[in-house]
């Protein structure tokens, strides 16, 4: 349990630094940014818990191993005295996924899993199955096979609560590392006037709530040879969460959506800093108190909505703002940079895009508006 070895956290492509970020400020130091991801040398604990408190990963890979091979039958022999079990085990089924690359002599994919689970079947026991609950991942890049088993299992937006989902939802981690992005700590309010099924609003609450992203779910690495269920049972045990401050409130013109964030917020366990309402964009207002952050992830016309309309609403949307958020800084989320010029607001230069559902989304950001 003392051993390191790479542990690869998968980010959203163009957030890998927010990421890096947000691991290190959790206690993984030396955690450093490459294409696709984060990086640092760690132990099994370590990937339980990155598992468990990171919001913005999509996934955590352990690299367990790589020897070089030339030709599928050197694969074949290699992957025989790999030493499987000592993170697999024989009782729980497994399936390969590979991917190669021109540099390599092997480039037939399916050829490569086919040896590798054939070996791992026949050397170990483990059953081979397509929906196994346990993943090992082959990456063949210029004749080296390196192996990955995936710890995560499901990709970790699935929080464990998120029963309602609205037409086009955000995912939890792409709506932690926007967040992140905006400047929020957990400290001032959050606003989203299109909450849709809750996502802004419940992550902010959780992040002020000091509530860890994973305490709900399950976890691939509860199946590995490696999993000591006494440690994560105590590295999983938290005091009750800290009641925030800020309160956290979300608006949307459809009452199916209202309903199905406060039920979401409710699994969460944060209904009792969360608020949702039916409200048109053209009613919006600044809540009591202190400014906060205005965040929303409104249609952008691809699949919900005629796209010539939306910059109407836009600008509605960018006028309510302006008039009645003084102080508050806005967070927008979009495909488009005329529909976010159309609000009218003082945005910075866009962030990266981002792949969201079959589309390139940027995060639109303003300093306090005047």
């Amino acid at each position: 349990m003392t051993a390191t070895f790479e542990i690869f956290l998968v980010a959203p492509p163009g957030l890998e630094s927010v990421l890096c970020d947000e691991a290190r400020e959790n206690g993984f130091a030396e955690a450093r940014t490459v294409p696709g991801g984060v990086t640092f040398e760690g132990t099994w604990p370590d990937v339980w818990r990155a598992n468990l408190v990171l919001r913005g990963a999509t996934r955590v890979l352990a690299r367990i191993g790589a020897f070089p091979a030339f030709h599928l039958a050197q694969l074949d022999k290699r992957s025989r005295k790999f030493p499987w079990g000592q993170i697999l085990r024989p009782d729980v089924p497994v399936r390969v996924e590979t991917t190669t690359n021109r540099k390599s002599k092997i480039y037939h994919a399916s050829a490569a899993t086919q040896r590798v689970e054939r070996a791992i079947a026949e050397t170990l026991g483990a059953p081979i199955a397509p929906d196994a609950p346990v993943q090992v991942k082959l990456r063949i890049d210029d004749n080296l096979c390196t192996f990955s088993v995936d710890t995560s299992g499901e990709s970790l937006h699935k929080r464990g609560h998120k029963q309602g989902i609205g037409k086009a939802p955000m995912r939890e981690t792409l709506a932690a590392l926007f967040l992140r992005q905006c400047g929020f700590s957990g400290a001032e309010p959050v606003l989203d006037p299109m909450c849709g099924s809750g996502t802004f609003v419940i992550e902010a609450a959780e992040i002020a709530a000091g509530l860890n992203p994973g305490r709900a779910r399950a976890f691939a690495f509860e199946q590995l040879a490696t999993f000591d269920a006494a440690a994560w049972d105590a590295m999983r045990a938290t005091g009750p969460a800290t009641p925030p401050k800020a309160r956290f409130l979300g608006y949307d013109r459809d009452p199916g959506a209202i309903r199905m964030s406060a039920e979401n917020a409710a699994r969460a366990g944060v209904a009792e800093w969360t608020s949702f309402a039916q409200q048109q964009v053209s009613e919006l207002t600044a809540p009591d108190g202190p400014p906060g952050l205005v965040i929303v992830n409104p249609p952008y016309g691809a699949r919900i909505g005629n796209k010539k309309a939306l910059y109407g609403v836009y600008g509605s949307l960018g006028q309510r703002l302006k008039s009645h958020f003084s102080g508050w800084r806005v967070g927008l989320v979009t495909t488009e940079a005329g529909l976010a010029r159309a609000t009218g607001l003082p945005f910075d230069p866009p962030g990266p895009p981002i792949p969201h559902g079959g589309l390139k989304i940027r995060l639109f950001r303003t300093g306090p508006l005047p």
